[in-house]
């Protein structure tokens, strides 16, 4: 698809078939048409792949030109192309469309709809419609519902009989959707809105075709263009977006969307483009020669042409970080919100018209949002796109690039028509918006049990709760529904479809161009974990020194059959070392599956063409790694010294290097996760080993394990390597008393067939073992599904007033307590943080040794004051948290921190503050209540008692609303357990019970609905109250939300504080503040400032107003009122003391022990994934090992 940036002026008055303005001069206007005549006269396919490159500089020296190959046009000249006609650099524009929200229309897309229409041409529309929708999931409710190994055992059991109908099926029918029907319209931008667990990814997932039918049930239909899903593909027509980034850490996020792109062609951008040619040259018409160059590269297949890639990175602002590794847990890379545009960007490089994309806003800031969506406006808009966006804090101004919204709440449709219809629905029912309340905002709430009450108008009528399905019902009666009706009764005219509008093909590009982009990939990611190789290869050589040792040539003899059998120890251990080697394929398999199952599910690729490189790749360096072995241990062992012997053994050990990698990658296909995998690899290990016929020779075995024998790929290797070594001239001597050659003698006495042919028996079994084990690595690459599917579920506080929580609400409260602690002020001054230069960023040019994140920023966070720390995404908010935390372990620190006037020690610091990550990790197997237990047992010093210790917790979870889920497991994110939001509150909460003076939270609302953010915030509020200094990053807040914060550290691009001060009453002395500088617009009314304050202040803002929005506060009274705070702060007052406490841990080593084991205890109870894996492997080892040596002591 195209987009545009936000920010651009409207043209003037329709261009010149040169493109160029009113006074463009005459003679280049000659050149070009010169030029462009020439072109003319190539044949249409050979002309759609040259173009016309004007040089800017030399344009303005005379227009010169040159005639290209587009396929050979340079990256620099292609970002200038860009640049040009998207006016990067017009800070007119920028300043524009700061003033106006909706914005002027992309002169690019307007200039490429004026061309495709101006001969005639349309783009392709797709209108969705789905009717009576309905999804459900069986699952078990109560007690049974918890996964401890007891039920998890009953639960297979029942599971069993029930599939032949022995037993009756005892889940319950779980409704996610209900009979929800509807139309996505092309050329309107359609929210979806609704809290968490209300439907939304299942609708979004539903009308993309990818709704997962083994776990859930679905009826209904969806139709695009009036033709049923099975009539065309939708994975190729609809691009899904999902909210859970998954990429391959190694990729930087330009690698990452031109694979994406890459994988996914152009569409009918091809046949469009020819037609088009065909018929400018029919009507002698002369396109803008840059916007005709941009679009052939955009037509073109292959990596050297998409500039899609290059336009998508431009409107996402992904430019400065598009040479840096998306990156991981283990490695550093872009932040999360970055990691979320790279998920919106890897989409909307495809061909895609329909977009459905889920949270696409979550770690963004509201500036970075608007844009985002105004920008798909734009495409909607102008190029006939189809988007149905769902988002969970959408600002004001984003609220109103919507055309059309659908209110989902609890499965059922609320609302779905004309936003500005929307309110009138909701005063029909008897609820009202506030004033200063965002539109938004004011939908997930009202209808919310909690929240509804407070919208309620008829203050003279008694009010009582409007469920969900009433306000569904009401819809239907209500004028747009009525409307939307009898829009869905009149079947949709198949004939007015465009041809170009759905997809028929399933794969984007041909097969060898999908094996050459997975290959090169594969190629890339090897270079990028060389160090997983030489490693592996440094562990071979030092088995190999290990395996010389051992067997060292001048203590190996030839004289008997026992001689024989040390030699046969050495076969065996090379066999050994080289097989094991191959075990890394295990988990290097299991790591990429995530991003594997998503690329297939979007059918960028088949699976095939994922498999076969990831085993051709490897046969360079098995080549490598075997011929090392043999190098440094074949002759050094003192094998048969025949040059032929050496290669025959050289190939038996390539091709067992080969079996061993696609066995484990086949195991780690079949495992898809590295628990289960690892397990069942080691399993796979020994019984190939214990049926291979060293361990037990093959005359010992008995015989109902004879067929293992035959089976294992150990067998072939083993018996072709013995065949070769015992069958050579080394081994020809023929014993006293025997007629037969002591090579054949030993390989007797192990139970080897002594023919030589059974050498290339061996080879030629483990090729087919090879073949086997890749065929069927493809397989089930092909046609297996991610082990753990997401499972739907209902909110956790309407099963808590039904089943499992129902003690919960019943036990009598207990009081709580509240515990002593002291407040503490933290101030630093001068604070800078630097990190080596990526060598990514040298090889651009750069000299500089260190790259700065942090240019000295200072100020004071108090306690009972509310610091809201800001910036746009990639600021530097979390790296100053985790500076002043102590987390950060590597880079360069500069600048003081005090803690009450006291210099910071980090012993101390870290007892006396709480961390609220934005990850949100927690021990997934553990209820709510037994985290904050576990938290208080460990944090809480030893003088507060259990009891104490037991209504402190009563007091936190009071406080954060978690008492009615105090008994619902946390689970995994995205998985099962608790939902985004309860994970925060208890997050927030595991660090309140450690009673700190002082916490940091990163991002508390990130990933939250408004009506989740106001109970995160209502938490937040409620422990500043109590006298604690708190301080939060935050990205994206709402009116209300913003309104919450007490003061604000506001930084820039590069890391510079631009405001450190107090927000004022509705944040009028923050906006008093900036609209005293000159230049920067005044704030609308009903604006959010918080979006306003970040538009006003961005880098484009600074370059329009030509200032420095750093300089303007290091020379603002502000700024020194607040240095004058931090001398003061820094300063220990008379009657105070250092903190000191007299051991680094709050509790002995002997109740930190007690309190692990009994949360490993509880953990492993309840993960029978893995305990249950456990059994079965010691299970199946002793069953293998009884059976292989059955009575075979009695036959001694």
């Amino acid at each position: 698809m195209n987009l545009e940036p936000e920010q651009q002026h409207p043209p003037n008055s329709k261009s010149s078939p040169e493109g160029e303005g009113e006074g463009a001069d005459d003679q280049v206007s000659n050149l070009k048409m010169t030029s462009w005549a020439a072109l003319e006269r190539l044949p249409t396919r050979s002309r759609i792949r040259r173009g016309i490159l004007v040089s800017h500089d030399q344009q303005e020296q005379g227009g010169q030109n040159r005639e290209i190959d587009v396929k050979k046009l340079e990256p620099i000249e292609r970002n200038k192309l860009l640049e040009r006609l998207l006016k990067i650099n017009n800070a007119a524009d920028d300043q524009d469309n700061n003033n106006n929200n909706n914005g002027a229309t992309s002169s690019f897309l307007l200039k490429l709809k004026d061309r495709i229409h101006r001969v005639g041409l349309e783009f392709p529309t797709t209108e969705v419609r789905f009717e009576n929708l309905h999804v459900e999931a069986q699952a078990y409710v109560g007690s049974r519902a918890s996964p401890t190994m007891l039920n998890f055992s009953i639960n297979m059991l029942k599971g069993f009989l029930n599939c032949f109908h022995i037993l009756p099926s005892k889940k319950n029918p779980l409704p996610i959707l209900h009979d929800a029907s509807g139309i996505i319209k092309p050329r309107r931008m359609t929210l979806l809105l609704g809290p968490p667990g209300s439907g939304k990814t299942t609708l979004l997932l539903a009308l993309a075709g990818k709704l997962d039918k083994h776990y859930l049930k679905l009826s209904g239909r969806v139709t695009y263009n009036g033709q049923g899903m099975g009539e065309f593909v939708p994975q190729r027509t609809a691009a899904y977006v999902s909210q859970h980034d998954l990429h391959i850490p190694e990729l930087t996020v330009r690698e990452t969307l031109a694979f994406s792109a890459r994988c996914q062609g152009v569409g009918p951008r091809y046949e469009m483009l020819i037609e088009l040619s065909r018929r400018e040259k029919a009507a002698n018409i002369m396109p803008d020669l840059d916007l005709d160059l941009i679009m052939k590269a955009a037509a073109l297949k292959g990596p050297e042409t998409n500039v899609v890639t290059d336009l998508i990175l431009k409107v996402l602002g992904l430019e400065a970080c598009a040479d840096t590794v998306v990156g991981d847990e283990m490695t550093r890379g872009i932040s999360g919100g970055q990691k979320k545009r790279v998920t919106t960007g890897e989409m909307l490089v495809g061909p895609e018209r329909v977009l459905f994309m889920d949270e696409i806003s979550t770690g963004l800031d509201s500036s970075t949002t608007f844009q985002i969506v105004n920008s798909l406006r734009q495409y909607v808009h102008i190029l006939n796109g189809t988007a149905l966006i769902s988002l969970l804090q959408p600002a004001p101004e984003t609220y109103a690039l919507f055309d059309d919204i659908i209110l989902l709440s609890d499965g059922y449709i609320v609302y779905q028509g004309p936003c500005e219809n929307v309110l009138e629905f909701f005063e029909y029912m008897g609820f009202k918006c506030p004033e200063r309340k965002g539109i938004a905002d004011f939908l997930q709430e009202v209808t919310s049990r909690k929240d509804q009450e407070q919208y309620w108008v008829h203050r003279e009528k008694p009010y009582g709760f409007v469920t969900t399905k009433e306000f569904s019902e009401a819809m239907k009666s209500f004028h747009i529904g009525r409307k939307l009706g009898d829009e869905l009764a009149i079947p949709f005219n198949k004939s007015e479809g465009h041809p170009a509008a759905l997809a028929t093909r399933k794969n984007g590009v041909n097969k060898k161009e999908l094996f050459k982009a997975c290959m090169d990939r594969q190629i890339l990611l090897m270079k990028r974990n060389k160090f997983v190789y030489i490693f592996k290869l440094a562990q071979l050589i030092v088995a190999a020194f290990v395996t010389t040792t051992l067997f060292l040539r001048t203590e190996m003899h030839r004289s008997t059959v026992e001689d024989g059998g040390i030699y046969m120890g050495a076969l065996f251990f090379t066999l050994l070392s080289i097989m094991f080697n191959g075990f890394a394929e295990l988990h290097m398999t299991v790591e990429r599956l995530p991003v594997f199952f998503k690329q297939r599910d979007h059918l960028f690729y088949p699976a095939w063409a994922y498999s076969l490189p990831q085993w051709v790749i490897r046969i360079p360096m098995t080549f490598v790694e075997v011929f090392i072995w043999m190098i440094i241990t074949y002759y050094t062992i003192g094998y048969d010294p025949s040059i032929g012997r050496f290669f025959k053994q050289f190939l038996v050990l390539l091709c067992i290097s080969q079996m061993a990698n696609g066995l484990f990658r086949l195991i780690g296909a079949l495992g898809r996760n590295i628990t289960v995998a690892n397990t069942f690899g080691f399993v796979a290990f020994l019984v190939i080993l214990g049926l291979g016929g060293f361990i037990l020779s093959q005359e010992d075995m008995n015989k109902w394990t004879l067929w293992g024998y035959y089976l294992s790929p150990f067998t072939y290797g083993l018996n072709a390597m013995a065949v070769n070594e015992f069958l050579g001239e080394s081994w020809s001597q023929v014993p006293a008393n025997s007629t037969e050659a002591l090579g054949v003698l030993v390989l007797k006495s192990r139970g080897i067939f002594p023919e030589a042919r059974w050498y290339w028996i061996g080879v030629a079994a483990l090729i087919g073992f090879i073949l086997l084990f890749n065929i069927l690595f493809n397989l089930a690459l092909q046609y297996l599904d991610p082990l753990e599917e997401a499972q739907a579920a209902v909110s956790n506080e309407a099963l808590a007033a039904t089943d499992g929580s129902k003690n919960a609400a019943n036990r009598t409260k207990q009081r709580g307590v509240v515990l002593p602690f002291e407040s503490l002020s933290v101030t630093f001054d001068e604070i800078r943080y630097a990190v080596d230069m990526p060598q990514e960023m040298k090889d651009q040019g750069i000299t500089d040794d260190r790259h700065e994140i942090l240019k000295g920023v200072s100020g004071t966070f108090r306690p009972g004051v509310l610091t809201a720390l800001m910036g746009v995404s990639g600021a530097g908010k979390t790296t100053l948290l985790d500076v002043l935390a102590g987390r950060k372990t590597g880079g360069y620190i500069e600048g003081s921190i005090t803690l009450s006037g006291y210099p910071k020690k980090q012993d101390t610091f870290a007892r006396v503050t709480g961390y609220c990550e934005q990850t949100d990790i927690h021990s997934p197997h553990v209820t709510v209540y037994e985290s904050l237990v576990y938290s208080t047992w460990l944090r809480l010093p030893p003088e507060v008692d259990l009891q104490n210790r037991r209504m402190f917790i009563e007091e936190v979870m009071e406080l954060v609303e978690l008492t009615t889920i105090r008994d619902a497991l946390v689970g995994l994110p995205g998985v099962n357990g608790l939902s985004t939001e309860q994970r925060k509150r208890l997050t927030i909460a595991v660090e309140l019970v450690a009673n700190p003076s002082i916490i940091f939270m990163d991002e508390p609302t990130s990933g939250l609905d408004a009506r989740a953010a106001a109970i995160v915030m209502r938490t937040v509020r409620n422990t500043v109250d109590t006298g604690r200094t708190v301080v939060c990053t935050i990205h994206q807040p709402s009116i209300d939300i913003f309104d919450a914060f007490d003061e604000m550290l506001l930084l820039k691009q590069e890391g510079e504080e631009i405001y450190v001060g107090p927000l004022g009453r509705h944040s009028s002395k923050l906006i008093e503040y900036f609209e005293g500088i000159r230049g920067v617009p005044k704030i609308k009314d009903g604006y959010n400032p918080a979006t306003w304050m970040l538009e006003v202040t961005s880098a484009a803002q600074e370059a329009a107003l030509g200032v420095n929005f750093a300089d303007i506060y290091k020379h603002s009274e502000m700024y020194r009122r607040n240095k004058a705070l931090i001398k003061e702060l820094s300063t220990p007052t008379p009657d105070s003391k250092d903190l000191h406490f007299p051991t680094q841990y709050s509790q002995s080593f002997f109740t930190q022990c007690l309190a692990c084991l009994w949360k490993q205890h509880v953990s492993y109870w309840r993960n029978p994934q893995y305990s249950s894996v456990r059994l079965f492997y010691t299970a199946m080892m002793a069953l293998l090992f009884g059976t292989i040596f059955w009575d075979l002591g009695s036959k001694r």
